[in-house]
């Protein structure tokens, strides 16, 4: 888990790269940013206040030959070991990201290259290495007093509201390739970001595993449970597999069947279903692993608890409270109007 409220600027470089294919120039700056009290709060909500609204899904840099011949991780290597390298380093970023601009609908834009300190990683206090990048300009009305007049003028700048692309290196698993954050708001070109200037693979830890297993589940609980049962229980297994992570802080595949699974037919259906599926998942050969609460909670926001009847009929299952969805709701058929139907008990109806 992270937590960037703390966290600190120390130095920014800037430059300016454009598009390779269009033969635009590459700026680089020879010093790094005079910042002020304004300016450091200004930029560190510009560049964090992404991370702190997506989901943590984790990368590590890598390269198909050696680790090494990454350049973004040799970068990070230099100035972690000494940050009074950060600016002659960041025009060795800047420069490689110009390399990989060579996509005619890749847009020129300013490289930020920062420093942090301060920054809160699963409860441990590390620094970062940031790289953004600013592409989309807009339009805004300046003005100025004359004598007798207000004049104004139309001018481009950068929205300080919306990053449009940006990563977080933090100086922990150095030799698995670092712990790596990105966020890009212009998904046309996502690989010219994560694979070609950044060149990360997912980074298989606990959140991973975490949300890559319950997805799976929840995939198993359309394509199997719910042809062989009804939507009810399909709902209600991915109730008692989201609710069996919640309550555990690691997750042992052999319990998990024996608590989640009500029909014991389904199981050697699960594992069948594994071998066939897994690997989509990268789950295959996964039985054990930490369960990441964070994880549980994001991916309980996602599960579909409503049954959808063709009569335009809603029934809303609460996730938190599964028991009541066994307890209160019944299935049944009635023979006279050849339909299926639902049986609701309540008490007293609620206010939402």
């Amino acid at each position: 888990m992270i937590n960037l409220f703390n966290a600190q600027i120390d130095e920014v470089s800037l430059h300016r790269i454009g598009n390779k294919n269009k033969n635009e120039g590459v700026f680089l700056s020879e010093e790094t940013q005079p910042l002020n009290d304004e300016s450091r709060g200004l930029l560190k909500e510009f560049f964090l206040k992404p991370f702190r609204e997506k989901e943590e899904n984790y990368y590590r840099l890598s390269h198909e030959a050696d680790l090494e011949f990454n350049e973004i991780y040799q970068a990070a290597q230099a100035i972690f070991k000494n940050p009074g390298q950060l600016q002659e380093v960041s025009k060795k970023i800047a420069r490689h990201l110009y390399d990989q601009s060579d996509h005619p609908h890749i847009k020129n834009g300013e490289v930020f290259v920062v420093h942090f300190s301060n920054v809160i990683l699963d409860n441990e206090k590390v620094e970062a290495l940031g790289v953004f990048k600013s592409e989309i300009k807009q339009e805004f009305l300046q003005f100025e007093e004359k004598s007798s007049r207000l004049d104004l003028r139309l001018e481009q700048g950068v929205n300080l509201n919306k990053l449009d692309k940006g990563c977080l290196i933090f100086n922990v698993l150095q030799e698995e390739g670092y712990k790596v954050l990105s966020v890009d708001s212009n998904r046309y070109d996502a690989k010219y970001w994560l694979e070609n200037f950044l060149g990360v693979n997912v980074l298989a830890d606990e959140n991973f595993y975490t949300k890559s297993y319950l997805k799976f589940c929840q995939n198993f609980a359309k394509d199997i449970v719910l042809p062989a049962e009804d939507k009810q229980q399909e709902v209600l297994f991915m109730n008692r597999a989201v609710n069996h992570f919640a309550k555990n802080d690691a997750f042992e595949e052999t319990q998990f069947l024996n608590e989640v699974m009500e029909n014991p037919d389904l199981i050697p259906e699960f594992k069948h279903y594994k071998v066939e599926k897994g690997p989509k998942y990268s789950i295959e050969d996964v039985s054990t692993f930490p369960i990441a609460n964070k994880a549980v909670s994001e991916s309980r926001k996602k599960m579909k608890n409503v049954i959808n009847l063709d009569t335009h009929v809603q029934i809303r299952l609460d996730f938190i409270n599964p028991e009541s969805a066994e307890r209160f709701v019944e299935k049944g058929w009635d023979e006279e109007k050849q339909m299926y139907y639902y049986l609701v008990y309540f008490n007293k109806e609620t206010k939402q």
